[in-house]
């Protein structure tokens, strides 16, 4: 699929005949170009990872505190039924 493709880029660029030496130099351009962008990304997932576990440790504390301040609810028993 990827020869494919090459052959239809390079057409569509104006050489209406590429040879095969003209498509292995073409995804070897094409492979050096995508290393060189993925080599730009950064892949810190550590980062990411210590963020949710510091905001489980609040969201609890806050859950904690949201149980501690409800009121009583008051009983239906003296409704005068």
């Amino acid at each position: 699929m990827k020869y494919l493709a090459a052959y239809l880029l390079l057409t569509i660029g104006g050489n209406a005949s590429p040879s095969a030496k003209d498509i292995t130099a073409l995804l070897a351009t094409l492979i050096a170009e995508g290393t060189s962008k993925l080599a730009s990304v950064p892949a810190g997932g550590a980062g990411a990872a210590a963020a949710p576990a510091a905001g489980g440790a609040a969201a609890k504390e806050e859950k904690a505190e949201e149980k501690k301040e409800e009121p009583k609810e008051e009983s239906d028993d003296d409704m005068g039924f």
